[in-house]
């Protein structure tokens, strides 16, 4: 099945023309090259900030704990209700696993508000305002996480960051700026090789430090939050000083009413889902993207609790601890990075679909082996299955819907796709959790496997066009 698009809704005629010249060359220009390594290097430098607190998470929560913070108290409490609804055992490292959750969902449902405000601003502002403002808003919520003597202004920190984390969605929109279709999966795939490098040393790191963090008294999240400021600043300078706008002002939105639609759009989960803010697409376009977020949900809702659970699987059937479970992640990290490297960045123009397809099928085994694996050869051949996915899904679907729409809005549509994606990441660790402990193990990646069909089957059926390149 192909991609397509057969024309560029509401782009100039330059644009329009400056594809035609492209047609039929998959090589990067030079000038193409040097914005893709921008983007890696920025992306790159924010990831290995972001996923430094990972594992650091169960210390600082045991910290709050001990300082009889009334927030914790009330978080907590709430935390006890839903391990109890659903049966999961009162030990000390679950109720941090299952905290931890709730801090990892109030940030994405965060990101699933301001994403696809921050992208249709910048239709209108341009990209690179936005990404240094969002990249100083994430510089900020290290500052405060550095002097957070209480529970509450840690939230605070998450808060922010949570709010600010919009330079991703803003980097898909970059690379839909600068790359024709063609060429347009090649830079989607480089984003992912930066998000499988950082999600791999990131943590590394972070284990170092939580190692550190177990010899010390007090404030050990000081050192760590500076490390994170530190590779925030260094990434502001970078982007304020190296990169080069990718959407000059004759191809933005004319101005925050034609850019924004209406606010209530792009914070309404149902107006999401409709793409209700995207005005210029053809009623067959529209109806294309629609059914292209609604299966990046669906896939995203799955996949987050597979990923979620899997810290419980691994430690109730073959007692791994957090040294054996980082480890299991550097193996899908690299695997992941390895697919994006040599497989995602060579897939042809109009095959994205196919190999995302592909992508789901390989989770479906993936999903039916962890549900009766008791050793570690089976539970790692699943998790080669999950990496094949991890590495292909969601490039390919992000670089299918950025073929939609003309330049003025593709911050937008970006913006609202990544939201999606958060909302999916905010409510699938709960609902697989929730079927985790109440249903057991197996039924609960039973489950998962079986209604990975419904993404798969939207995908296949949907009417998608071809990205001309002759």
């Amino acid at each position: 099945m192909a991609v397509t698009r057969s024309q560029n809704s509401g782009s100039s005629p330059e644009a329009t023309q400056n594809s035609r010249e492209d047609s039929g060359d998959t090589t990067l220009t030079s000038e193409e090259k040097r914005i893709l390594k921008v983007v890696f290097i920025s992306l790159l430098i924010d990831l290995l900030a972001f996923t430094v607190i990972l594992p650091l998470l169960p210390s600082i929560l045991d910290y709050y704990g001990s300082k009889e913070d009334g927030l914790y108290r009330s978080l907590k409490d709430s935390v006890s209700s839903f391990r109890e609804l659903v049966g999961a055992p009162d030990t000390p490292r679950w109720n941090s696993v299952l905290f931890g959750g709730l801090i990892g969902s109030l940030f994405s449902l965060l990101q699933f508000v301001a994403s696809p405000v921050i992208g249709a601003t910048s239709d209108v502002y341009g990209r690179k305002p936005l990404l240094i403002l969002t990249m100083v808003g994430v510089a900020v919520s290290y500052a405060i996480w550095a002097v957070s003597r209480n529970f509450g202004l840690f939230v605070i920190a998450r808060i922010v960051g949570g709010i600010s984390k919009g330079n991703i969605s803003l980097t898909t929109a970059v690379v839909a700026d600068v790359l024709p279709p063609h060429r347009r999966g090649k830079g989607m795939a480089v984003i992912g090789i930066a998000f499988s490098i950082g999600f791999v040393f990131g943590p590394l790191v972070g284990a170092v430090f939580s190692r550190w963090a177990r010899e010390q008294q007090g404030e050990f999240y000081v050192l760590p939050a500076l490390f994170a400021l530190i590779l925030a600043t260094i990434d502001v300078v970078y982007v304020a000083a190296v990169f080069k706008e990718s959407l000059p002002e004759h191809r933005r939105a004319k101005s925050i009413s034609s850019g924004w639609q209406n606010t209530s759009y792009l914070i309404n989960p149902v107006s999401l889902f409709k793409f209700s803010s995207v005005s210029k697409l053809t009623t067959k376009d529209l109806s294309e993207v629609r059914k292209l977020g609604l299966v990046y949900f669906l896939y995203l809702f799955l996949y987050s609790g597979l990923e979620f659970t899997l810290t419980f699987l691994t430690h109730n059937r073959l007692n791994y601890d957090s040294m054996q479970q980082g480890k299991m992640f550097f193996f899908i990290g690299t695997i992941m990075a390895s697919v994006q490297g040599g497989y995602v960045r060579r897939v042809s123009a109009g095959k994205e679909i196919q190999i995302a397809l592909q992508g789901i099928l390989f989770l479906i085994p993936a999903f039916i082996l962890m549900a009766f694996a008791h050793t570690a050869l089976w539970i790692y051949t699943a998790l080669a299955l999950f990496s094949f996915a991890s590495a292909t899904v969601v490039p390919c679907l992000t670089t299918v819907v950025s073929m939609y729409g003309g330049d003025d809005q593709k911050g937008t549509i970006m913006g609202i796709f990544r939201a999606l994606g958060a909302l999916a990441r905010a409510l699938g660790p709960f609902f697989s959790s929730a079927v985790y402990w109440s249903c057991g193990s197996h039924i609960c990646y039973i489950v998962g496997g079986v209604m990975l069909v419904i993404p798969y089957f939207l995908l296949k059926t949907k009417g998608v066009k071809t990205v001309k390149t002759s």
